[in-house]
């Protein structure tokens, strides 16, 4: 079966409007989750060669998290994101650090500018990953370091194989949006490295990290994705109303067991993809 066609506006307009509505929500719900990454995606890279002058990328930088943890290291940092609601959160937490809008398909900053940059699950997002990896490996000096974090399957992220197996049992798996990318594309290492060797960087190295998500309850979960999300709450948004009562009901049920001393401890494994440009 042939691939679906992607229109990258169209993706990158869907994802757009998605993360200009799930702002607040990924700052309650999935904050907690995806700050365990940044130490290590920070590690990837390495410590700044020389803490006050040199220079770090934050693109995609959603709300300002992982900017936060690099300005506390030594790094000068600049964040870029295209979503203005998550640049308002990212300004009112961070004031300090510098936030541009802007694409990370087609970064706003001169060749060899940094001498780090990073991405934290940024990359699932994008109508065109290559082209993010290729401005990512522009905008580094020679020798500079680049990480990003994504997700492993849903196999081990069970978070994802919890709402996605309700979907596919009580909703419609094939709703009508915007084709992108894979989601799960880059979960696999193979993908990762022969993407990140085609933008021209070296030394690729592929690292697992063991995520937990601890939440309140089976509402908060479900609420997480509904809200806080645009890919995963795209596809929930548009079910039917009736599908959707079917497909939380079945999410309460299944994400009750990974109840533990009074709340969720759900594995939610990343994967971190580091390199450096030549």
């Amino acid at each position: 079966m042939p691939a679906p066609e992607i229109e990258p506006k169209a993706f990158h307009d869907f994802e757009h409007a998605g993360w200009q509505r799930a702002a607040s929500g990924y700052h309650r719900h999935f904050g907690g989750l995806t700050s365990q990454s940044i130490a290590p995606l920070l590690d990837a890279v390495g410590p700044a060669p020389a803490a006050g002058k040199s220079t770090l990328l934050d693109i995609a930088a959603g709300p300002g998290y992982v900017s936060a943890e690099a300005a506390r290291r030594g790094w000068v940092v600049a964040g870029v994101d295209f979503s203005e609601s998550m640049l308002a959160l990212a300004r009112r937490d961070f004031p300090r650090i510098d936030f541009q809008l802007g694409d990370a398909e087609a970064l706003a900053f001169a060749d060899g500018s940094f001498d780090a940059a990073v991405m934290n699950f940024g990359i699932l997002h994008l109508a065109r990953p290559e082209a993010a990896l290729r401005e990512a490996h522009r905008v580094l000096r020679p020798g500079g370091r680049f990480a990003f974090s994504v997700w492993s399957t849903p196999d081990r992220a069970l978070g994802f194989r919890v709402v996605l197996d309700a979907v596919a049992e009580f909703g419609d798996s094939n709703v009508t949006l915007p084709e992108g990318p894979p989601f799960f594309r880059f979960s696999d290492p193979a993908e990762s490295r022969g993407a990140l060797a085609a933008a021209g960087f070296a030394d690729v190295r592929i690292d697992p990290i063991p995520l937990v998500w601890r939440l309140d309850s089976p509402a908060e979960f479900f609420e997480a994705f509904l809200k806080g999300s645009a890919r995963t709450g795209g596809l929930l948004n548009a079910q039917r109303p009736e599908a959707l009562a079917k497909i939380r009901a079945a999410i309460d049920a299944r994400v009750a067991a990974f109840a533990r001393g009074g709340c969720l401890e759900i594995p939610m494994p990343a994967l971190i993809a580091s390199a450096h440009k030549r």
